[in-house]
Formats: structure tokens, C-alpha cells, sequence
């Protein structure tokens, strides 16, 4: 059995599709969470964008769906060394909701949170262009709660955690300010295939 920096998993099967160190989960989806699963309604969701924005903005459930609708189709990549294929959530372009809140020039980086206080900073690069969405179906149903229901940020390309579970907003700003994991030895970006896991990785 292969060991990662502390993470364990199955034995490895080559697949070109898995990024260093993972292993498919096939059917299982782990549930993995920093804080207690909350009780977040749709009627009680809110989304907003703000901090280096021209106009700061908060949609709730039904404005949020009135958005253009969008999906994603692929894979995604867990820190703790799964990987799942072929996952298809729906939801609504990250793009959608900064075009309406307009971005500075001189944002350059987010911090992610949620609605329980969690927090989880990225690249303003790797959140525009169709590369993340604010999901709240997965494969056809409700996002399950224990999964990030009512809603979820969803950034794909990287590993999991920057994928904030019952997402409330986006702040903007024009540093990069380390989130929730970050803080505690987490890589500030988490590309799946540097196998960015740890600070300094």
C-alpha cells in the first residue's frame, strides 16, 4: 500500500485519469467535514458576492435558480486521496453571479465561506472562465446536506476542500488570506496533480 504524506487509501490501480496518490472510490463518496453538518433550509440560503466588487450582492434560493442554469460533468479529487468519475452536478456558473456583482481590476484572489463560519481562500483565476459553480443538485437530486446541501461551491480542478460545503459568499480581495485549512498546514492553492496537499508542497 502506497502512503502519502500521512494519508492512507486502497491500493492503487494505474489509471491515467487519477492525479498522483488517489485511488477511485468508485461508488462511495466519503464524507468528510471540518464542522458539524448544519441545518441550512433553501428558504434560510443566501448567496453573496462582495469585497472588491463594483456591486456588492446577495441572491437567495429562488433568485439564485433564476440565474442561467449550468452544469458540470467530470471528476473531482479529495485531499484524504480519493477521487471520483464521472460525478454531474447542476447549479449555476460562478461567472453568472460575478457578472452581475462586476469585479474590480484589482481583485486577484477570494475567500470562500459558509454558513457555519468555514472558510477557504483560492485564485480569482481558478473561480472565472467555467471553472467552478454554486451546485445544488447532484446527479439529478438535491445535494444531500452531509455533501454541502442546500448549495456547494464546486471548483473541480482542484482538491476538494476549496469546494466549500453550504457556500454563503465570496469575498474579493486583492491578497490572497489563507482559509480555514490553510491556516492549519493546508496548501494556499491544492492542484491535485502537483499534489499541492501541504504548505510547501
Amino acid at each position: 500500500m502506497n502512503v502519502t504524506r500521512g494519508f492512507t487509501g486502497r491500493p492503487r490501480v494505474h489509471n491515467p485519469g487519477l492525479p498522483p496518490g488517489q485511488y477511485d472510490a468508485g461508488d462511495d463518496w466519503p464524507v468528510l467535514s471540518a464542522e458539524v453538518t448544519p441545518d441550512v433550509s433553501p428558504a434560510d440560503w443566501t448567496f453573496r458576492v462582495d469585497g472588491l466588487v463594483e456591486q456588492p450582492r446577495t441572491w437567495d434560493w429562488d433568485e439564485a435558480h433564476a440565474l442561467p442554469s449550468s452544469a458540470y460533468e467530470g471528476d473531482i479529487h479529495c485531499v484524504t486521496s480519493w477521487s471520483k468519475f464521472g460525478v454531474r452536478f447542476a447549479g449555476v456558473s460562478l461567472d453568472a453571479f460575478l457578472a452581475e456583482a462586476r469585479p474590480d481590476a484589482s481583485a486577484t484572489h477570494a475567500v470562500a465561506y459558509a454558513h457555519t463560519g468555514y472558510t477557504t481562500n483560492l485564485p480569482l483565476a481558478d473561480l472565472t472562465g467555467g471553472r467552478a459553480w454554486i451546485v445544488w443538485e447532484y446527479d439529478g437530486e438535491p445535494l444531500p446536506a452531509e455533501h454541502g446541501g442546500p448549495a456547494r461551491l464546486l471548483v473541480p480542478h482542484l482538491y476538494f476542500w476549496k469546494s466549500a460545503k453550504w457556500v454563503a459568499g465570496l469575498t474579493l480581495l486583492d491578497h490572497d488570506e489563507p482559509g480555514f485549512w490553510e491556516q492549519n498546514g493546508y496548501h494556499a492553492r491544492g492542484n491535485p496533480w502537483e499534489e499541492q496537499r501541504y504548505a510547501g508542497d
